[in-house]
């Protein structure tokens, strides 16, 4: 059926941020460190809970069985969608049983094994999770082309004659909006089949990246031998030593540089996968495609990097003013994350960033922080790195029945406070969307994902600045808020504008060779930060790295949103109340609109290049505050 298909297509699933620096342990709070701790040396209440979900696993044994026992059901249903609204209802009344049984299941085995990818046990559940969502799709594959074979008039008159279907009418426009793109029933059964297939690319590019590939060892800036892993590369390139952060950029890159044949095989299977599937389903290309899920006008994707390009003389000013205080001829890719002022490069506990969070948050009213509370206090949080441990972080999206998790690898960044804060938003927006929509509207749609997570930045980085107690930890704070917009807003444009080109020339017909995406990729790097940045080499590859990339033009989404985020934040500060109850409308809304007309209603219009325009302003704007600050 049509929800499930969408549960089972979008990665989204996890709405994974790139820039969440995957960090260790604050138990173990030192680079030197060789090995990473195993899970049971972490306390329970770092821990996910995965009870629950199912007190047992038993429990999520039965429930695959149901819908494994279940799957023939489907066929009582099998044309006869159209002989009475009652019997559409029930219809969608079944797969609603079975959505909300698959949605568990799934959720389950992918929490358990993202804790450790080397745990077979795991893998194997949730590989048989991946072909039962096959077998699941290839079942009701029959509902859109049946449903959109049913007269219109007729559906309206369903929706009249049983007031129980009506909840249904957004869901019905928008499978009959895509009615053209929606092929015969025999073809749609046929996709639902290949559908693990043609997750192939993803998968083979997951295992490597998170528990084959192999880093070097390098020595620290206390020259400790220690194993390079991703969540001590992103701690290493925050080190006030040079030496250090260069050493632990160029070595991490190694495997991927080693294995960028393979990598690029993979990168280009994705993106064959992604036109096939456009062509099959008559799209003119794989972005229309993509952006068709969310009923998204290409123009969006479009105006975002043309407006962003008519406007990287922000990027170019900071690269200029980092390289300046940093005392550098050159500035290079390792000197673009450290700190610009030590009295701020401080370590935070877990704890205390979970206390200095509530606190920024509480704009949004005594409702939220209690659900906010009660997640952290509930272990709705996995928190620190293990080995085999999934890297980067994430929270699941909105279930029904089961509150939503969140993923971090905790570090006690400065980074990592805010990834704490950006997830947490995701997590409230999933609880939100689940505890005030039916199941068939429970999960947002991704173009509005990162709303929620950016606007918490936003609030906790106001926070800081207003209580920063000295001029350095105001400049210091100030260089957040400019790190947030060139990562989430200027990097993510820049990622979004690689993939449209390769896609581009996919569709032409090229193979893209390792040292294709290279070029290309390095270009456009290095066209967004300016003639001061002397981009090394291994840069170039950073696509063989960026998980994203395999998620189906999903980078865009986080600069809008970033922007959107921006303009609800600035009317919540100085409308108070009234924004602040439209932005909980919007944590309520789930997918029962279209993205852009939810965000008209919560007062940001996203068709318009203002509040991109808007964006790059305010980024002048502080680097002018920060200069100011810098010469008194």
């Amino acid at each position: 059926m049509y929800r499930i298909l969408i549960f089972v297509f979008l990665l989204g699933l996890f709405m994974i941020k790139f820039q969440s620096f995957e960090l260790f342990s604050q138990q173990s709070n030192q680079l030197h460190i060789k090995d990473l701790p195993k899970r049971e040396e972490i306390e329970d209440k770092y821990k996910w809970n995965l009870q629950d979900i199912y007190p047992d696993e038993t429990k999520w044994k039965e429930d695959y069985d149901w819908i494994l026992n279940n799957l023939d059901k489907y066929k009582n249903f099998e044309g006869k969608l159209g002989s009475s609204a009652q019997h559409l209802l029930t219809f969608l009344k079944f797969d609603e049983e079975v959505g909300v049984k698959f949605q568990k299941v799934r959720l389950y085995s992918s929490l358990a094994r993202d804790l450790d990818l080397a745990n077979a046990k795991y893998m194997a559940m949730y590989d048989n999770v991946t072909n039962l969502s096959s077998k699941l799709m290839a079942a009701s594959s029959f509902f859109r082309p049946e449903f959109l074979s049913i007269d219109e008039n007729k559906l309206q008159g369903f929706l009249i004659e049983n007031d129980e279907l009506k909840i249904y009418s957004h869901l019905f426009d928008d499978i009959l909006r895509q009615k053209v793109h929606t092929l015969e029933k025999t073809n749609e059964e046929i996709l639902a089949l290949a559908s693990p297939i043609m997750q192939t690319p993803y998968n083979v590019f997951s295992i490597f990246k998170n528990a084959d590939i192999q880093y070097p060892t390098i020595k620290d800036d206390a020259g400790n031998e220690i194993k390079l892993s991703d969540g001590r590369f992103y701690a290493a390139i925050y080190s006030q030593d040079r030496g250090f952060r260069e050493r632990a950029y160029r070595n991490y890159y190694k495997p991927y540089i080693e294995y960028k044949n393979t990598l690029a095989t993979l990168f280009n299977s994705q993106q064959k996968v992604l036109l096939f599937n456009a062509q099959v389903r008559k799209f003119k290309s794989s972005l229309v495609a993509a952006l068709s899920e969310n009923n998204i006008d290409k123009q969006i994707y479009y105006n975002l990097i043309n407006t962003v390009n008519q406007n990287l003389t922000p990027q170019h000013r900071w690269c200029t003013l980092r390289k300046q205080v940093l005392g550098l001829e050159k500035l290079h890719v390792y000197d673009t994350y450290v700190s610009l002022f030590e009295e701020h490069n401080k370590i935070y506990t877990y704890d205390e960033a979970v206390e200095l969070i509530i606190e920024a948050l509480k704009p949004l009213g005594e409702d939220y922080i209690n659900n906010l509370k009660f997640a952290f206090e509930n272990r709705w949080v996995d928190v620190f790195e293990t080995k085999g441990k999934r890297s980067g972080a994430y929270s699941t999206g909105a279930t029904i029945g089961v509150h939503p998790f969140v993923l971090m690898n905790w570090n006690g960044t400065l980074n990592d406070v805010f990834t704490l804060a950006h997830e947490m938003g995701h997590n409230m927006h999933s609880f939100y969307s689940a505890n005030n929509q039916p199941y068939v509207y429970a999960d947002y749609p991704i173009f509005l994902a990162e709303v929620a997570s950016t606007l918490n930045e936003a609030l906790l980085l106001d926070y800081m600045i207003k209580n920063s107690k000295t001029k350095t930890e105001k400049m210091a704070l100030i260089e957040r808020y400019i790190t947030n917009i060139m990562q989430t807003f200027y990097r993510q444009t820049q990622f979004a504008e690689f993939e449209l080109k390769a896609s581009e020339l996919i569709q032409q017909g090229e193979s893209l060779t390792p040292d294709r995406l290279s070029d290309i990729f390095g270009e456009i790097y290095q066209k967004y930060w300016g003639d001061d940045m002397d981009m090394d080499e291994e840069e170039k590859y950073c696509w063989a790295r960026i998980p994203h990339f395999y998620y189906n033009f999903y980078v865009y989404q986080y600069a809008v949103c970033f922007a959107a985020s921006e303009a609800i934040a600035e009317k919540i500060f100085s409308e108070g109340q009234p924004a602040i109850d439209r932005y909980l409308s919007f944590l309520k809304s789930g997918s029962s609109d279209y993205p852009i007309p939810t965000l008209i209603k919560a007062g940001v219009d996203m068709s318009k290049n203002e509040p991109i325009l808007a964006v790059t302003k305010k980024m002048n704007k502080l680097i002018d505050e920060l200069k100011k600050l810098l010469n008194e």
